[in-house]
């Protein structure tokens, strides 16, 4: 019998838990949207945003990321979705946006976005689906 994320992993939106130094060595290492980002940027990225950490029942580690950028109020994007390679296949991704999913509907949030090379499937299980009126939608890149 497989364990569901449930029973093997504890997901938190409590500050005090994240491993920051972990967090940065994922991203700036092994995340192609992040790759190269300084520790003061994610720091302040995590600073600037509502956090969720996946940890590990058994030790505690933490095993998974994901941050949303939100006003808790109308909008939420959610973005720096990581799970330690060690703890992928186990719906671990899909659990943490569920959380933050959740979290926001909670606060009344009605839109949460997000952006995705390669993870369409696992979005798509936790209810996201793609635009429906992408020519809405604009973006500006600063750097």
């Amino acid at each position: 019998m497989t364990e569901t994320p449930q029973q093997r992993y504890e997901i938190s939106s409590e500050p005090s838990r994240l491993d920051a130094a972990r967090i940065h060595n994922w991203l700036s290492t092994d995340a192609y949207w992040a790759l190269g980002r300084t520790r003061e940027r994610q720091d302040l990225a995590i600073a600037g945003s509502l956090n969720f950490g996946a940890y590990d029942l058994a030790s505690g580690e933490q095993v998974g990321y994901a941050r949303v950028v939100t006003d808790h109020a109308t909008f939420g994007w959610v973005c720096d979705v990581y799970v330690d390679r060690a703890a992928r296949g186990h719906g671990l991704g899909a659990s943490m946006v569920t959380a933050a999913r959740d979290h926001l509907a909670g606060a009344g949030v009605r839109t949460i976005v997000l952006a995705t090379d390669d993870a369409h499937g696992v979005y798509e299980k936790v209810g996201f689906k793609p635009l429906d009126s992408p020519e809405k939608w604009m973006s500006l890149k600063l750097g």
